[in-house]
């Protein structure tokens, strides 16, 4: 897939966990089940709904190897790792393993502790990981919101333009329009922009994007789907209305606390992925009832995904 752009939904899937914290890795299979029933095209695992930053470099191995054993055999479902971020041997060691375990892309995301003084720098760090693994796409995380680095994509797509062969794209999780179009049209549409904002997904439509990367999408990909399929056919009222509706969705989010919350709307699909990991904070017991009368009112039930129906419910 080293020259092929990737469409549709692809979910950012949540780290499964038992009660203690540990990984429960026996639920990825049915999640995937889940997710290819919706018409989900991919994931985009370890990432920050994945809690990649909370994992151990074995567990991220552990994940990766779940994943690849449960996809193998589908040729139109892609598996993309994060690899790092802080530390670029981490980063080698496991997009390294993510060849060697048969995953069909790597992702990296900009060193967020010591961080790139400039753009050239932070290519720099991008061609080490990708000359890891060279016949491998390579795909950047822009996440500024988390990482603080903020550069133009468009300025690091001419550093590494030429200079990193397996580049393929950029997952832009910024609001920056003007950069993302830039970004688009670069060298007559060179690289794969895959769109990370489920909230403005209407606007990045607008804009030529067909490929994106979300959290939601775990749980209402039918919802987005409505959406492009309005779009496409020119109903920009009701691509409007669903838009708003996964704004409301979103809004929740951050009523109850923040990115946990997905983990909650994934146990009102009867997909218990577990709690996060500190220090991010879970949902309590009475929240959650709270929650379930928000989604309710929302009319959640009506646009989530939905498991297949052989499928029973697995914690």
């Amino acid at each position: 897939m080293a020259n092929q752009k990737l469409q549709g939904l692809i979910a950012a899937p949540f780290t499964p966990m038992h009660k203690d914290g540990t990984l429960n890795l026996e639920l990825i299979p049915a999640y995937y089940d889940l997710l290819k029933s919706n018409g989900v095209t991919g994931a985009f695992i370890c990432g920050s709904t994945g809690e990649g930053v909370s994992l151990t470099l074995q567990e991220k191995k552990s994940v990766a190897e779940a994943w690849a054993a449960c996809t193998k055999n589908d040729p139109h479902f892609t598996v993309m790792p994060l690899v790092g971020g802080t530390c670029l041997n981490d980063s080698i060691e496991l997009a390294l393993h993510a060849r060697k375990t048969g995953l069909d892309a790597v992702s990296f995301t900009a060193p967020y502790y010591f961080k790139p003084a400039n753009v050239d720098m932070l290519a720099q760090c991008c061609a080490e990981v990708a000359a890891a693994v060279p016949d491998m796409p390579f795909y950047y995380y822009h996440i500024p919101v988390l990482t603080g680095v903020g550069f133009p994509m468009y300025d690091l797509l001419k550093a590494v333009d030429k200079s990193i062969p397996n580049f393929a794209g950029i997952k832009y999780t910024h609001e920056d329009f003007m950069d993302f179009l830039s970004c688009i049209n670069f060298q007559n549409g060179k690289y794969d922009m895959l769109w990370g904002r489920d909230e403005n997904m209407l606007p990045a439509l607008s804009l030529g994007s067909r490929g994106a990367v979300g959290s939601t999408y775990n749980y209402a990909a039918p919802l987005y789907y409505d959406l492009i399929h309005a779009f496409d056919n020119g109903d920009l009222e009701t691509a409007q209305a669903l838009q708003q509706k996964s704004i409301d969705m979103i809004r929740l989010l951050g009523k109850y606390g923040g990115i946990a919350t997905g983990k909650a709307y994934m146990k009102l699909i009867n997909m218990d992925c577990g709690k996060f990991r500190l220090p991010v904070s879970n949902m309590s017991d009475a929240d959650f009832e709270l929650f379930k009368k928000d989604t309710e009112q929302l009319g959640f039930s009506s646009f989530c995904s939905k498991k297949p129906e052989s499928q029973p419910v697995l914690k």
